[in-house]
């Protein structure tokens, strides 16, 4: 893939692929729970993986095969998933030593990660309106999962650590989108984490149900297709105007713990969601002509 054949650069195409994105992560939330009741998490992991290449091979035979699929940068694609496994590896870790609001809120300082690694790494730019959607979008989150962060601890500094890697992931998609085609990112993904999965995987291994089949099937649909939606709105717009908008995905998924699970929707869920929304609007005002050609000669 060249530049020329990168698309043009469109907030609203970006948003709508967003859509896609929080869509399957809504999905996979409730498929994910119910499947962890009896398998354990690196299983989980490694048969979405597993089942997600068969589920991508539409796609792939689209595209033109699996000859298509061959990249000039194999290490980006290593370091990338590295990255990712690693990092949900050790949101599971903190997930067992710090409460989970705490994890939740950390877990959404990665937006910052990412606009720093993209300026840093990518040329992009963080204009004002990026900043104010960052701010308001962790203001939300804040508001909804209200940590105390009286002190530090050792699950904490081990979140951070795994909203860096998934900072470092985000901008390595990014910039593997300008080379690779979205179904080869997805594809490379599928395959190195299934491999990096593959030992952890069979010392927990059990037998899944008939019952934990269909919830296996949404989490690899979902695990997959939510990361071509990802990878799509990364061409459309730049990482610091992408990761914002998955801000949603937290008021959503209260919504959702109300609609399936009963769960309480209070005041501070309605003013985190409102914080959230306000972000992203102005995380979507179109940057001015001068910037965005600037941008667009970098």
């Amino acid at each position: 893939m060249n530049a020329s054949a990168l698309p043009s650069q469109s907030n609203l195409k970006a948003a709508l692929w967003m859509v896609g994105w929080l869509a399957a992560m809504l999905m996979m939330l409730v498929a994910g729970r119910a499947t962890a009741r009896e398998l354990d998490v690196f299983q989980i992991m490694e048969m979405r993986s597993l089942i997600g290449i068969l589920l991508l091979y539409p796609l792939i035979y689209r595209q033109g095969g699996f000859a298509t699929l061959r990249t000039t940068r194999p290490l980006q694609h290593i370091l990338r998933n590295s990255a990712h496994y690693i990092s949900q590896y050790l949101w599971f870790v903190a997930l067992t030593l710090i409460p989970i609001a705490q994890v939740v809120s950390i877990e959404f300082t990665m937006p910052i990660w990412t606009a720093i690694f993209a300026a840093m790494f990518l040329g992009e730019r963080i204009t004002l309106w990026k900043a104010l959607a960052i701010v308001l979008g962790l203001a939300g989150v804040l508001v909804i999962v209200r940590p105390n962060f009286n002190a530090v601890n050792t699950g904490q500094l081990i979140m951070v650590a795994a909203a860096i890697g998934f900072g470092i992931s985000i901008v390595l998609i990014k910039s593997l989108t300008r080379t690779d085609s979205v179904v080869t990112i997805i594809f490379w993904m599928l395959v190195i984490q299934s491999v990096i999965g593959l030992i952890p995987a069979i010392y927990v291994w059990t037998t899944p149900s008939a019952q934990v089949w269909p919830w296996l099937l949404v989490v690899a649909f979902c695990g997959a297709y939510s990361h071509y939606c990802m990878a799509q709105a990364m061409r459309y717009a730049d990482a610091t105007v992408v990761i914002p908008m998955d801000f949603l995905r937290m008021p959503l998924s209260a919504v959702v713990g109300w609609f399936v699970y009963n769960e309480t929707l209070d005041m501070f869920t309605a003013v985190g969601v409102a914080l959230i929304l306000l972000g992203n609007l102005l995380n979507l005002k179109r940057a001015p002509a001068s910037a965005a050609s600037a941008q667009a000669s970098a």
